[in-house]
């Protein structure tokens, strides 16, 4: 089925076109549109993994509607929060959103590709991400008139890890969330530009294969890969109906706007 947004002439979303969303619990409000890519769990937990801390800089590449950088900037206050996104209806409702958290957003419309000067003069503490899943043509979701997808990357994905690598502060943080079977298109764009990796798999359920990965790597870090145990989300091994059944810790994230506390 082929789904269609509508914006208007100055390439804003027409209000009938979305919905107001809570999110932390209703701490965090969202409008986005109700049809096409929706925001769910992964920019939440993205944005739970972060270890920032007041008066730290930071940096989205793709930031949509601004799910994630809401979400961090309701945890940690005192935050300088930045995101770059192409699609000019995502820019103006990430404007929206972020006057509708009473936070300050800096959102940037450009490719990032082709990053305005005084943004690539700039370097931040972290860098978050929340690229395309699937490799140019390995998926061939319905078009429509440019609806932004987690589906099929335009841009590949070592680009971005280039692009968060050259923005980063020495010592600086990249955190991405994305598919587990791309892991080794991860591993591989970080090469030669980020260290100390860390991967944290996230599993559905008990017994069930990892389906997403959050990746951790730091600016000049020097240390081991490490790869943790997975995150796993649901408390029992199947579903038991009609209701979540987060696991605790999981429950606390996405409820309560708690960190995700990486392995030691």
């Amino acid at each position: 089925m082929t789904t269609t947004f509508h914006w208007d002439a100055e390439t804003v979303f027409v209000e009938e076109t979305l919905s107001q969303d809570a999110f932390l619990g209703g701490q965090v409000t969202l409008l986005q549109p109700k049809n096409g890519y929706r925001a769910g769990v992964d920019p939440v937990l993205l944005a739970a993994a972060v270890p920032a801390k007041p008066g730290d800089s930071v940096l989205e590449l793709g930031c949509g509607a601004g799910q994630a950088l809401l979400c961090l900037g309701h945890r940690v206050t005192g935050l300088s929060l930045t995101g770059v996104e192409l699609q000019p209806p995502y820019v103006d409702l990430a404007r929206r959103n972020g006057d509708l958290n009473e936070q300050t957003l800096d959102i940037v419309q450009a490719d990032l590709a082709d990053l305005p000067l005084d943004l690539r003069q700039r370097r931040f503490d972290h860098v978050i991400a929340n690229p395309p899943y699937y490799r140019n043509g390995a998926h061939s979701p319905a078009q429509d008139d440019g609806r932004r997808t987690a589906l099929g990357e335009e841009t590949p994905l070592a680009h971005w890890i280039d692009t968060a690598s050259r923005r980063l502060a020495p010592k600086g943080y990249l955190h991405l969330i994305q598919r587990a079977d791309r892991l080794a298109d991860v591993l591989v764009a970080c090469t030669n530009r980020l260290g100390s990796l860390e991967v944290l798999p996230i599993a559905p359920r008990v017994g069930r294969a990892a389906e997403l990965i959050l990746v951790r790597a730091r600016k000049a870090g020097r240390a081991d890969l490490r790869l943790h145990a997975p995150l796993i989300l649901h408390e029992h091994s199947t579903h038991p109906g009609d209701r979540p059944d987060y696991r605790a810790e999981v429950e606390a994230i996405l409820r309560s706007g708690a960190a995700l506390e990486w392995p030691k």
